[in-house]
């Protein structure tokens, strides 16, 4: 994907409190935090923030420093829809508590990125729902698709099937400038891998 810069994230006071007791309490040494964008639903961002042990960091990941000094793992993908992001910690006194993700940024910046999300969410999330699947879109860059399976499609043998037979199709037929659609999964952590990584 793209250069982009690195976004501003800024956490809240009540936020910074709460996940500072989190990592100085945690068992291990503890490298950051991992924020990535799950998915997005009906006009809305789900984010996803997770901790970070010492040496577990992904390599692919871009490390964000923040103005707290708390140090955010963030796949490429995801850097440009992140600027300006503020993380807010709530606690109604009910029972209710967690974190509030504000996030300032539009879902999509490629118009056929919005078209490409319709698509999926309307047509191709229904169908492979049916299998315990889901296809995401992380983006798109030139006349490329770059999407990720979850659930059941991960590791399962027919999904180059799916992908260029099922996919790919529907995507050019809507689509026309999307050439290929570019599977970024890690297939081999499925149940029944469709590869498996070689021996070393």
């Amino acid at each position: 994907m793209d250069e982009v810069a690195l976004p501003t994230i800024r956490f809240t006071d009540e936020a910074f409190a709460k996940l500072s007791e989190v990592l100085d309490n945690h068992a291990n040494p503890v490298a950051g935090l991992k924020l990535q964008i799950a998915e997005r639903h009906e006009g809305q961002f789900r984010h996803l923030l997770s901790l970070v042990e010492e040496g577990a960091q992904d390599e692919a990941d871009i490390p964000v420093e923040t103005a707290d000094g708390i140090t955010i793992f963030v796949p490429s993908h995801d850097l440009k829809y992140l600027e300006g992001l503020e993380i807010h910690y709530f606690d109604d006194g009910a029972g209710n508590a967690g974190l509030e993700f504000r996030n300032p940024n539009p879902i999509w910046h490629d118009p056929r990125e919005f078209q490409l999300q319709e698509l999926f969410d309307q047509h191709i999330n229904p169908q492979i729902a049916a299998h315990g699947g889901v296809l995401s879109l992380l983006g798109v860059r030139d006349r490329k698709a770059y999407v990720q399976f979850g659930g059941g499609c991960v590791g399962c043998g027919m999904i180059n099937v799916t992908l260029k037979q099922g996919v790919e199709v529907a995507v050019k037929e809507m689509i026309p400038d999307i050439d290929e659609i570019v599977d970024i999964t890690d297939h081999a952590s499925g149940e029944n891998p469709f590869y498996t990584p070689a021996k070393k």
